[in-house]
C-alpha cells in the first residue's frame, strides 16, 4: 500500500532528527527532497543511501503530476522532506500532499522541527493566538499594507520570516508602520551562534544596525501586536452618479466625456444614464424657475 511521508528535518542542529523521521528515510523506497544534494548531506551523515528525486518550487508541479500515480503503480512508500525543517510550512510539500491525497494515498505526518514554532517558543509573548505569514512582500506600499492587515486582523502575534540581507529594512518598516510593535527577533535557530533579541520595533532595530553580524543567518521574527494603536481607517464617502456627473461638467467635459468617465470607474451604462436623466431634469428645472423669476 503506497505512502506519502511528510518527515521534518533539522533546521541546524543534526542531533534534532528524531529516531523515527531517521527510520522513515531508511526505509522508504524515495525521497523526494527540495535539494538533492542538501538532503544527499543528510542522508550521509546518518549512513542512509535511500535514492532522492528533486521536489522544489519550481518543479513541484510537474513532480507533483506524475509521483503520486507512480507510487501507485509500483506500490512505493515516499517521503518528502526540505532543506531544513518541516515541509509545505512555507516551503516545497503541499502540492504533492494535495495530490496524493486525491488519489487515496495515506498522508502521514512525521513532526519535527520548525523555525516557526522555535521561534514562538523563545519570544516570551503570548501565543496562545498567533499567525503565520511566511515572508512578506519586499517593500513599499505592498508591505506597509501587509502589516496594516496583519494589525486588523485581530491575530495578536504574526511570525515571519526574513532573510538576513533584508531584515533590517524589514524591521524598520514594522516600527514605521505598527508603532509599539514588539518583537522578537530568531537568527541561525539551534545553530551554534544562535540568537535571539527582543524588544519594540524600535529597539531591535537599533540592535540589528550595530551588529556587524546581522546579516548572516536567516531570521524568523515574532510580532507582537497587541500593544499597537492605529487610528481608524475612515470610510471613503462615495459621491452619488449625479454628483460624480455634474462634477464632471463643471471640470468642462462635455455630456459623453463625463460619461466615460464614469463608465472607467466601474458604473453600469443603466447607472450613467439615469444620472444622466436625473441631472438634465435638474437643470431643465432651474432654467424654468430662473424663466419664471425674470418674468
Amino acid at each position: 500500500m503506497p505512502r506519502l511521508y511528510v518527515v521534518a528535518t533539522p533546521i541546524g542542529n543534526l542531533s534534532d532528527i528524531s529516531p523515527r523521521a531517521l527510520q522513515i528515510l531508511r526505509d522508504c523506497d524515495l525521497i523526494a527532497a527540495e535539494d538533492t544534494r542538501v538532503t544527499r548531506a543528510l542522508l550521509n551523515h546518518f549512513g542512509i543511501d535511500t535514492p532522492c528525486v528533486s521536489n522544489h518550487q519550481h518543479n513541484e508541479e510537474r513532480r507533483a503530476a506524475s509521483l503520486p500515480q507512480r507510487m501507485i503503480d509500483e506500490n512505493l512508500t515516499v517521503a518528502v522532506v526540505t532543506d531544513a525543517g518541516t515541509p509545505a510550512i512555507s516551503d516545497p510539500g503541499s502540492v504533492l500532499v494535495r495530490e496524493a491525497a486525491e488519489l487515496g494515498i495515506e498522508v502521514l505526518a512525521v513532526p519535527g522541527p520548525t523555525a516557526m514554532a522555535s521561534a514562538l517558543s523563545v519570544s516570551g509573548f503570548d501565543t496562545r493566538e498567533f499567525a503565520f505569514y511566511g515572508f512578506l512582500p519586499r517593500g513599499g506600499k505592498e508591505l506597509t499594507q501587509k502589516l496594516l492587515a496583519m494589525k486588523r486582523s485581530g491575530v495578536p502575534v504574526g511570525v515571519v520570516h526574513e532573510s538576513p540581507h533584508r531584515v533590517i529594512e524589514l524591521v524598520r518598516a514594522i516600527a514605521g508602520t505598527l508603532p509599539g510593535c514588539r518583537v522578537s527577533a530568531s537568527c541561525d535557530l539551534t545553530k551554534l551562534h544562535e540568537k535571539t533579541i527582543r524588544g519594540t520595533a524600535d529597539e531591535v532595530l537599533a540592535m540589528l544596525e550595530e551588529n556587524e553580524k546581522a546579516e548572516k543567518g536567516e531570521y524568523c521574527l515574532v510580532l507582537d501586536m497587541s500593544g499597537v494603536a492605529l487610528e481608524e481607517e475612515k470610510p471613503v464617502v462615495q459621491a452619488s452618479p449625479e454628483a460624480q456627473l455634474v462634477e464632471a461638467l463643471m471640470q468642462g467635459c462635455d455630456w459623453r466625456e463625463a460619461g466615460e468617465r464614469l463608465s472607467a470607474q466601474g458604473m453600469k451604462r443603466n447607472d450613467i444614464y439615469r444620472a444622466r436623466m436625473a441631472v438634465q431634469r435638474f437643470f431643465e428645472q432651474m432654467t424654468e424657475e430662473e424663466d419664471e423669476d425674470d418674468e
